[in-house]
Formats: structure tokens, sequence, C-alpha cells
């Protein structure tokens, strides 16, 4: 059974910094492509950063330079390092899994954690 597990949302004021965890089990995590995704309320979910099994990333033009996506695959992780945090970055933040090499934010993604609340106040 394919379990994901976000953890290290919050409320942090604007220029702070948060991580985001996702802890996944139920297939071989290493292989791949790995994303983090957002929605703010009343917004469309929208794609922020991903990882392929390659560990090259992508990003969204928002949150380049401020953000840092990351994987270990020994401990079947996936992270999202958000520094110099926005209240437009203010959202629920979903890790996602697909399988295979192809890797990008504007594919589907197979598998969705249940989301975590991340909250910045100018």
């Amino acid at each position: 059974q394919v379990q994901m597990v976000e953890s290290g949302g919050g409320s942090v004021q604007a220029g702070g910094s948060l991580r985001l965890a996702c802890a996944a089990s139920g297939y071989t995590y290493s292989t791949y492509c790995m994303g983090w995704f957002r929605q703010a309320a009343g917004e469309e979910r929208e794609g922020v950063a991903a990882i392929a099994s390659n560990r090259s990333t992508y990003y969204t033009d928002s949150v380049k330079g401020r953000f840092t996506i990351s994987r270990d695959n020994a401990k079947n992780t996936l992270y999202l390092q958000m520094n110099n945090l926005k209240p437009d970055d203010t959202a629920v933040y979903y890790c996602a899994a697909r399988p295979g090499t192809v890797c990008s934010m504007k594919i589907d993604f197979t598998y969705w954690g249940q989301g975590t609340q991340v909250t910045v106040s100018s």
C-alpha cells in the first residue's frame, strides 16, 4: 500500500524559512519522479518543484532561488527547503510521485500525500 505523509508545515513571518518533508512507502521510491505542489484557497493547484530519479530538478519561476527540492533515497524521503517565504507562498503543500524517468510538474502524478498547511504572514 502506497503511503505518502507530509510534515513540516506551519506559520511563519515573511522572510522566514520552513522545511517540508514527505515520507514515502509502498513503492520503489528511488525510481520515481517526485514533486511538490501547492493549492492556495480559491486557487487551482500548481506545481512548485520536481526532482527526477537522476536528481534533475525543476522549479516554477516564482520559487526559483528561494526553494530547494531534494530527496534521500535511503530514507524514502522528499524534502522542500523554503527560504525567504512570502505571503503569496501561503497554501496547502502536497507531495506527489509518479513512476518512470519522465519528470515534470506538467504531467500527471500517480500518488499524493494528504497535504500540509504553510501560512506566511506579512
